[in-house]
């Protein structure tokens, strides 16, 4: 890629960076200016993505978002790049938000994404955690609504496609809830199957 072409690049990616509200620490645009090496993985990345057919559905500057742990265990940056042999669970995952999720809740953001192995450790994640094998998304809708409602959209998504899927689905605390493609669960925010609110609904219509 020729100078003129990275710089463009590089500008996309502020944007979008901008766009999302950056997390304290460093912007993406820094982050990616500190090291040329770096620089050149996340177009790759980019690529990858483009070429696998969701190069569009989140941005990159989303998808490489650490947990918001991040601070806390001493990384000097919000942002990690996953290993090359990582690229393709993700993939799936996208293609899952867009096919299925966006549909049902419009647009999102991502909060957290891939979490690098010291970052997991530090925040006693499992050693095979979706978000550190990167099948695993944070999001939050980005449309009002509420709990309730976007609770019971997933829920029934779950229900009707997450065996198909092997859609994980867990519920934080506000607007926050987790998606992976790893493997087909439910937890609710104790990180427990049995409180999912999925449960509860279910225990309710019964």
């Amino acid at each position: 890629m020729g100078h003129q072409s990275a710089l463009i690049a590089c500008g996309f990616l502020l944007l979008a960076g901008i766009a999302h509200g950056e997390p304290a620490g460093g912007s993406f645009a820094e982050w990616l200016r500190a090291d040329a090496e770096r620089q050149g993985t996340v177009q790759s990345f980019e690529l990858y993505l483009k070429n696998a057919g969701v190069g569009h559905v989140l941005p990159p500057d989303q998808l490489l978002l650490n947990a918001t742990s991040w601070q806390y265990c001493k990384l000097d940056w919000p942002y990690s790049i996953p290993p090359r042999p990582l690229w393709s669970h993700i993939v799936k995952t996208l293609k899952f938000i867009r096919d299925e999720v966006i549909p049902l809740v419009g647009s999102v953001s991502v909060e957290s994404g891939y979490r690098e192995p010291k970052l997991n450790r530090c925040a006693h994640g499992a050693p095979r955690s979706a978000h550190a094998e990167f099948y695993a998304l944070d999001l939050v809708p980005q449309r009002t609504t509420t709990q309730q409602a976007s609770i019971a959209s997933l829920c029934k998504l779950h229900r009707d496609r997450g065996r198909a899927y092997n859609f994980g689905l867990g519920f934080y605390g506000g607007m926050r809830f987790h998606i992976d493609t790893k493997s087909y669960r439910l937890w609710g925010s104790d990180n427990h199957a049995g409180t999912s609110p999925c449960l509860k609904a279910q225990s309710a219509r019964h």
